[in-house]
């Protein structure tokens, strides 16, 4: 096992072609441009996977055996989380990812092709701009925050009035807030059949939006601090339904407000 190990994790190019491999046979001409290889490169790579039984050709098409469909399939899940952490890793270790819930963060690698936004104080402006102009577009609007910023009780009451579906689910201090200072806001949002607000006691250590094309995180770091200046955004739709299924878990530990009365 340790030997198909190495056959696997020593070579980029051997992985990239049983990744591939995986979605079905391909033709060698098809092989070398989808993976952007050449033959001198390649061909050592290929003659090792099949000689490890893991690949077999039928002229000049290549497939898995059940062997290496085994494996790809154990394998593939793990190399797109190496991929996402891999990709900013300092950013992941700094941040506190285990507020998450454990069966979110095991498939985090669905985060797919992210992008760490980072603003620095005189870019947040600007930044905040590209983040309103990304939700504004969307139809449905879901999210989950801690905290309350000024402008978007206004805004998501623009939104409902303009036919958005926007539900929020915010912690019971969060609530407080801005049910206190934009009172009057709250209560004409919530008159709209597309608004939706619930309150959790859950530990919610993270703000998000999700909407149908477009998915924003910010985390906390480790010392407790929230990270104001930077978004982990994905326009990937395995990031989209992550993001769903994170806010359908707290929408389930959470109550439904139905009028500030």
């Amino acid at each position: 096992m340790n030997e198909l190990l190495n056959v696997i994790s020593a070579s980029d190019k051997r992985r990239n072609l049983l990744i591939l491999l995986n979605s079905g046979p391909h033709e060698w001409d098809d092989i070398k441009r989808i993976l952007n290889v050449t033959s001198t490169g390649m061909l050592p790579q290929v003659k090792i996977l099949e000689e490890e039984g893991l690949i077999e050709r039928d002229g000049r098409k290549f497939f898995l055996t059940p062997i290496g469909k085994v494996l790809t399939i154990q394998m593939e899940p793990l190399i797109r989380t190496m991929e996402v952490l891999d990709k900013n890793r300092k950013f992941w270790v700094e941040h506190d990812l285990g507020v998450l819930p454990n069966e979110l963060l095991l498939d985090i690698r669905d985060l797919g092709n992210y992008e760490v936004i980072a603003s620095s104080d005189v870019e947040i402006y600007e930044s905040h701009e590209v983040f309103i102009n990304n939700i504004s577009h969307a139809s449905t609007i879901h999210g989950i925050s801690h905290m309350v910023h000024p402008n978007y009780p206004d805004l998501f009451l623009r939104f409902a009035k303009a036919g958005k579906e926007t539900s929020l689910i915010l912690t019971p201090a969060a609530f407080k807030i801005v049910n206190e200072k934009y009172h009057d806001l709250l209560a004409e949002w919530l008159t709209y059949k597309t608004s939706s607000l619930r309150v959790t006691d859950a530990n919610i250590r993270f703000s998000f939006i999700v909407t149908e094309s477009f998915f924003s995180m910010a985390l906390f770091f480790k010392n407790g601090v929230f990270d104001s200046k930077h978004d982990v955004n994905s326009h990937d739709i395995s990031a989209i339904r992550w993001g769903e299924r994170l806010f359908a878990y707290y929408q389930e530990q959470s109550e439904k407000i139905e009028s500030l009365d």
